[in-house]
């Protein structure tokens, strides 16, 4: 969860947000240590002699300027595939979940299950409890057993939406007629907080996403208690 003054991401709760986080601070590094290589020539050039002609017109020189941005591109290039690669891998999910934005609110399908489908909506503030949080708590979360691959498959009813879980590293865009899936792990327990990351009208604000990560025991016995109230 988020809080105010926050320096950086939340912490990660699935694999992927974890190598998403290794690989902000590694491109954050090269480009900390190009920004200070940029600095330390433009200084040295402009209080040194190493302005004249036989430096600027240097076959070596060029050569480096060359490939030094490619060498930093391919560091930066090979995590990054790396990652879409795991992002983008579905292997045999245990659950699929079918996630619908509309004009201001999310419904969720359980696909594995029979009946087994509601809307979340943005909880009013005068009914929050102590401990929910303004704007992000929702009337009914998304409820998911801990440690087990989720399928989510992401749609939209009317304008675009995007579902998006920071904690998760998950983001996907939901578009009308369109069927996008994406696939994350829970590491640990816990609430995590999202909103429709896509400018989709005037409650756009007011559409928040909860998923609720718990035990599979639990997870069976919510399941039952939903479809006996279905």
């Amino acid at each position: 969860m988020a809080h105010p003054s926050q320096l950086g991401f939340q912490d990660a709760a699935s694999p992927v947000m974890e190598e998403l986080l290794h690989f902000h601070d590694h491109a954050l590094m090269i480009l900390f240590l190009t920004s200070t290589l940029v600095l330390y020539m433009i200084v040295a050039m402009v209080s040194t002699k190493l302005t004249n002609k036989n430096i600027l017109d240097s076959q070596e020189i060029e050569i480096i300027w060359t490939v030094l941005p490619a060498v930093i591109l391919i560091l930066i290039a090979l995590p990054s595939l790396r990652i879409l690669y795991l992002m983008d891998e579905i292997n045999d999910p245990h659950l699929t979940i079918k996630a619908t934005g509309h004009q201001w609110y999310w419904s969720y399908e359980y696909t594995d299950y029979e009946n087994l489908e509601f809307d979340a909506y943005m909880t009013p503030t005068q009914d929050l409890t102590p401990g929910q949080f303004r704007l992000l708590e929702a009337d009914h979360r998304m409820v998911i057993p801990v440690e087990s691959p989720i399928r989510v498959l992401v749609s939209a009813e009317d304008v675009l939406h995007s579902w998006a879980v920071p904690a998760l590293g998950v983001k996907m865009d939901a578009v009308p007629g369109r069927l996008n899936q994406t696939v994350f792990i829970t590491t640990r327990p816990g609430i995590f907080y999202g909103q429709c990351s896509e400018i989709c009208g005037a409650n756009h604000s007011f559409m928040p996403i909860v998923v609720e990560a718990i035990p599979l025991k639990h997870f069976e016995y919510w399941s039952y208690l939903m479809h006996e109230e279905a």
